[in-house]
């Protein structure tokens, strides 16, 4: 039985007849994650890319802005394809320059060093003069961008949060702001060898370790811990978090000596807190009247926060709202204000739900992985601002004190990634992704990305394709042979490339005269070198591959997150400008950004301030599901035990449910003045009142014969808006968003999402089809 590696844990694969038949977990993971129960039955479903296609509206008119997403699509051979793509690629570059290329393809794409979507696909453009590249994520921008104004680089802290065995130990208290959701533990970036997350929890809280979940959802903490549910209104944790340092102040219970050695600028975030700055003092009857927690349940909270032990949890998701710099700066400044920071169990996390290692494990080493090779071309947007460019080339924006300028996309390609997933605003997107004259997609499956493009490249996915596994945070090597062929025409993207790169005369530039086997041989031989230098002997290819996991040792099991600042400041400073934290940037401060000031500050969420309340009265959060990974492997066998009448399923409070003559079951419709969408509802108590929970990557499906193109399947960006931020770090905001709700009462008709699109001939190409069947 052959091993594969995904970002959700090592599987099992059984093959029957050349087929895939099942992935089984790995019996060395204590908590397996069911996700993959999604490979088999997605990697063989109708939705299958199986062969080159081309929509029938760009083969027939060529290149230009048009109105994607409804023409059918034409096959045709690789031979064509190739050409086709040589073509194209060439054309832009003449009359436009490699700076019309947008090649960011943001994603988390699949598992393994050499067949890495993204890399593979910066690699080949690198030979061709370069592309414009993406900078950042969708998961924790605005840490990226705001962390090294105030502590440093954020990648960084995550690597060296304090684990939770030293919490287990010495912690008293965890105060979770967004939760510690252990379905967002199944995954990590490029694998998880072991789920330790939800055992580890565990004994924390058999060690006495109190935990205390500020979240509308009270399953973002595990039931195993016992955590006390704390729902505020959603976008209301920087002020809970203020009035919990106002109480702090007023009873000083603050450590002024840690203030005075390790901070600046204590003294402007205590005038804003106090009210000096703004006239506005942060009390906990203030935060009260926002965020619906209880003024004394506060008061009460920050004694027990300053009587022991205390470690303070940010999830990642608060950023991705209005203001999202805000909690980060302001988790921050409470920790410091208990002056606990650098101790063991102490201090503060941000993105310890990020993915199932942080605080678990570290890697000892880098393994090899495919080098991408310089990019000629400079310019790049902020990874959530795609609609923004596609739709507003050469205009002017501000990016981290910067006034850049949006750049003119004539060509897309994406590779490993679904924007139609992980991007807001859909039917924005859709009016977006109209605007440049060609887009290729590199896909397994015929997603919404996929149906959007104009040329649509078969790949191969894991299990079909020879590579190793090792996660950027993950102590395992996993040997992963291909254990099928591809299905149709499908081909790894190297073959791919490396035809292309034939064509175009960069063949030795692009593949450095190897094929798949030598670079594989190269990689490992740089994985061995670097175990080596670390004192570990790993076996030849050949053994390494037709073997089991290799387990690598922890590198720092028991480190404590910033003890090195914390026992000498001056002998191990941070990397800001004052090599202290910063509580105020005078270097942010200076920019004079209005929606970013030099200190953490309160801002309403902008749906507070311009939304219809009396229609949209309920807050919209999305998250990741416990099915799948985001999109990814959306019509595999678990994720669609998990629908509600075929669609997502949408957790509302009981309360709510009532009010609106909503059951258990039923197809309901949430819609804002951006769009709409059906879910299927459960109804819940684990769900805040006044709020409404849709998981994320339901494969979008636009009815074309509704108003606003409604959602057939359940997901949440059609509702959510592409504002960012703030103009600090213009990062995603997905979760400030109000709706309305109601019942369905109407035939909802069926999904469509998880079919394959219409297939076609061109008029001027009708030989195409023939030529691809004969292939």
């Amino acid at each position: 039985m052959h091993l594969t590696s995904n970002h959700w844990g090592i599987g099992q694969v059984e093959v029957d007849n050349g087929r895939i038949v099942a992935v089984a977990a790995h019996p060395s993971d204590p908590a397996p994650s069911p996700i993959n129960g999604n490979i088999a039955s997605s990697l063989n479903g109708r939705a299958r890319v199986l062969r080159p296609a081309v929509r029938r509206g760009w083969l027939e008119n060529g290149p230009g802005p048009a109105e994607r997403g409804r023409d059918p699509f034409v096959e045709v051979s690789w031979d064509r394809m190739i050409e086709i793509l040589a073509t194209e690629l060439t054309r832009v570059k003449q009359s436009y320059g490699n700076g019309s290329i947008f090649a960011g393809s943001y994603g988390w794409s699949s598992a393994g060093r050499f067949h890495h979507a993204q890399s593979q696909l910066k690699r080949f453009l690198n030979t061709q003069g370069g592309f414009v590249r993406s900078e950042g994520n969708y998961s924790y921008n605005a840490a990226l961008g705001l962390m090294p104004f105030i502590l440093g680089n954020f990648r960084d802290h995550v690597a060296r949060a304090t684990r939770w065995s030293v919490i287990a130990e010495h912690t008293r208290l965890v105060v979770c702001f967004g939760g510690l959701a252990l379905r967002n533990s199944q995954v990590s970036d490029g694998g998880i060898a072991r789920h330790r997350k939800a055992g580890n929890l565990e004994k924390c809280a058999d060690a006495g370790v109190r935990f205390v979940n500020f979240s509308p959802l009270r399953s973002d903490v595990s039931e195993t811990v016992g955590a006390e549910w704390l729902a505020p209104r959603p976008g209301t944790d920087v002020a809970v978090m203020m009035a919990l340092a106002h109480t702090l102040l007023e009873e000083d219970l603050h450590d002024r000596a840690f203030l005075q050695r390790y901070t600046v600028g204590f003294r402007q975030l205590e005038d804003y807190l106090l009210g000096k700055a703004d006239g506005v003092a942060k009390t906990a009857a203030w935060a009260e009247l926002r965020s619906g927690i209880p003024a004394e349940r506060l008061r009460r909270l920050a004694r027990e926060m300053a009587g022991g032990r205390t470690m303070i949890s940010c999830a990642a998701s608060l950023q991705r709202a209005d203001y999202g710099e805000q909690p980060l700066w302001m988790t921050v400044a409470l920790a410091a204000m208990l002056g606990q920071i650098g101790l063991p169990g102490g201090g503060f996390t941000i993105g310890y739900a990020v993915n199932g290692n942080i605080g678990n494990i570290e890697r000892l080493f880098r393994p090899g992985a495919m080098p991408q090779g310089k990019n000629p071309i400079p310019d790049f947007i902020p990874v959530g601002m795609i609609s923004e460019m596609l739709l507003n080339p050469g205009k002017d924006y501000s990016y981290l004190g910067k006034t850049r300028t949006l750049p003119d996309a004539k060509m897309v390609w994406w590779a490993g990634g679904n924007p139609f997933h992980h991007h807001q605003d859909l039917n924005r997107l859709r009016k977006a992704f109209a605007q440049p004259d060609t887009i290729v997609v590199n896909e397994i499956n015929w997603t919404a990305t996929a149906r959007h493009a104009d040329i649509v490249l078969p790949v191969a996915a894991p299990p079909e394709r020879t590579d190793f596994g090792a996660g950027k945070s993950d102590n395992a090597l996993v040997p992963m042979p291909a254990s099928v062929a591809p299905p149709g025409e499908a081909r790894t993207e190297f073959d791919i490339y490396r035809a292309l790169s034939k064509r175009l005369g960069s063949l030795d530039a692009f593949s450095d005269g190897l094929d798949e086997q030598g670079w594989l041989l190269r990689l490992w031989d740089e994985t061995v070198a670097a175990a080596a230098g670390h004192g570990i002997a790993l076996p030849d290819w050949d053994r390494f591959i037709a073997g089991d996991v290799v387990t690598l040792p922890d590198p720092s099991p028991d480190q404590v997150f910033l003890a090195g600042f914390r026992e000498d400041p001056d002998a191990a400073p941070l990397p800001t400008p004052s090599r202290r934290i910063e509580l105020f940037s005078r270097t942010i401060a200076e920019m004079g950004l209005p929606d970013c000031p030099g200190h953490a500050s309160w801002f309403e969420p902008r749906d507070w301030q311009t939304a219809d309340l009396d229609g949209h009265p309920l807050a919209l959060l999305s998250g990741q599901p416990g099915t799948r990974l985001h999109s990814q492997l959306d019509n595999g066998a678990t994720s669609l035990a998990a629908k509600v009448r075929q669609r997502e399923p949408v957790l509302i409070n009981p309360l709510d449910a009532a009010e609106r003559g909503i059951s258990d079951g039923d197809v309901v419709e949430l819609f804002n003045n951006r769009g709409r969408c059906l879910a299927g509802a459960r109804v819940t108590d684990d769900i805040r009142q006044g709020c409404v929970f849709l998981w994320t990557g339901a494969w979008y499906d636009p009815d074309f014969a509704e108003p606003d193109h409604r959602d057939r399947h359940g997901n949440p960006n059609v509702l959510t808006h592409d504002l960012r931020t703030s103009s600090l770090t213009q990062s995603t905001a997905a979760h400030s968003t109000q709706v309305g709700l109601r019942r369905l009462d109407s035939d909802p008709g069926d999904v469509e999402a998880h079919e394959p699109p219409r297939f076609t001939f061109a008029k001027s190409s009708v030989t195409l089809r023939t030529n691809a069947n004969e292939d």
